[in-house]
């Protein structure tokens, strides 16, 4: 398990170069094993596992909490604290919540150093997260483990001082949200959201306030509403910027809609992507040979590098419960027409859960 170091020295920003690379890193467990971060080499296609996230015991995993980078630290934030139980029949697990935390830590990718963060003033998981001018920035999620009401409450951190400042709330509760800097504006888009009303005692959740999103002020310090920027009443899986477009591949429900879809903010609608239909991202494998069973997809998280879209997507094998697969497409925004690269698919041993959407960290070469 990984040490934690007391000290906080501060980060500096990383700033673009020709002889930078590229590594996307992501969160897993399994059903008896804590979580752990693995790194993505995509000049070479290869996983390999880095460390384990500290301060977890046997049988505990963290989920709903949000994994960020800025430089070469990966920041691990919040999230809901569970417990996994065996049950009466063979290989039957269950989770057990034991609370949400507003713990914050760090991880040095160079020097394989943890450290402890200040805390959030709000403890919160399943809320949006996202890095503006090196700083980050959280909102809504939800702060109880009874009941499914989400939070207005935002905040930011600055890594130079170590501290969290509490923003302006937002116009409604909402969790899983998700948020992106676009246009150098923060922006917590969709989520289970109602509007703000204390004496309300049953909430009231509407297509309206689901499908809304929410875009920071900095001039006038408050959040203004944008109507139906999502368009749908379930909240999305992720939604990331490119240059100056925002992609997003489906909802929380079905993570890939079968093609990418790009914002258009004149018109404030979603539009598919020209050549980005993927029906292997669906399955890998062609179900219509005899006697083999649809394959499951075990994950799905998309990074952004350039004007590349990585979807790393991981599979259960037909047949197998000790064998998976990992399938990585890049899609290239820019190209006409036909825009995607498939490379080899890589065999991992057991499977494994997702437990948060990967980060890229920008790496200088030695």
């Amino acid at each position: 398990m990984g040490s934690l170091s007391s000290q906080l020295p501060s980060p500096s920003p990383a700033h673009p170069s020709s002889t930078t690379t590229h590594k996307i890193y992501a969160s897993f467990c399994t059903a008896i094993i804590s979580n752990w971060i693995e790194c993505y080499n995509p000049s070479v296609n290869v996983w390999h596992r880095v460390t384990t996230i500290p301060g977890l015991i046997e049988n505990q995993v963290l989920k709903g909490f949000s994994m960020v980078s800025i430089g070469h630290f990966i920041y691990i934030i919040g999230g809901r604290l569970c417990q996994k139980l065996s049950g009466h029949e063979p290989d039957e697990i269950f989770e057990v919540d034991l609370e949400v935390l507003p713990r914050v830590l760090r991880y040095d990718a160079v020097n394989d150093v943890w450290s402890k963060c200040a805390p959030l003033r709000v403890p919160r998981f399943d809320f949006a997260c996202t890095v503006c001018d090196d700083k980050i920035y959280v909102a809504g999620g939800q702060s109880k483990l009874s009941g499914a009401c989400g939070t207005s409450s935002a905040e930011v951190y600055d890594p130079g001082l170590d501290e969290w400042k509490l923003l302006p709330n937002m116009n409604m509760l909402r969790y899983k949200c998700v948020a992106v800097t676009w246009q150098g504006k923060i922006h917590v888009v969709g989520g289970f959201a109602e509007k703000r009303d204390v004496d309300r005692k049953i909430p009231s959740w509407g297509m309206m306030e689901r499908s809304s999103a929410e875009v920071y002020d900095w001039e006038n310090a408050k959040w203004d509403v944008i109507r139906g920027m999502w368009q749908l009443d379930i909240p999305p899986n992720q939604i990331v910027a490119v240059d100056d477009k925002l992609f997003s591949s489906g909802d929380c429900l079905n993570a890939w809609k079968g093609h990418i879809e790009a914002f258009d903010g004149k018109l404030n609608i979603w539009n598919e992507v020209d050549g980005s239909h993927l029906e292997t991202l669906s399955s890998p494998v062609s179900t219509s040979v005899a006697n083999w069973p649809p394959i499951k997809r075990l994950y799905l998280t998309m990074a952004p590098i350039g004007t590349q879209l990585y979807f790393l997507a991981g599979y259960r094998m037909p047949g197998e419960i000790s064998r998976s697969m990992c399938n990585v497409h890049v899609f290239d925004t820019s190209a006409n027409g036909d825009g995607w690269t498939s490379l080899e698919p890589i065999d991992e041993e057991g499977e494994k859960e997702l437990c948060s959407h990967c980060c890229v960290l920008r790496q200088p070469q030695m």
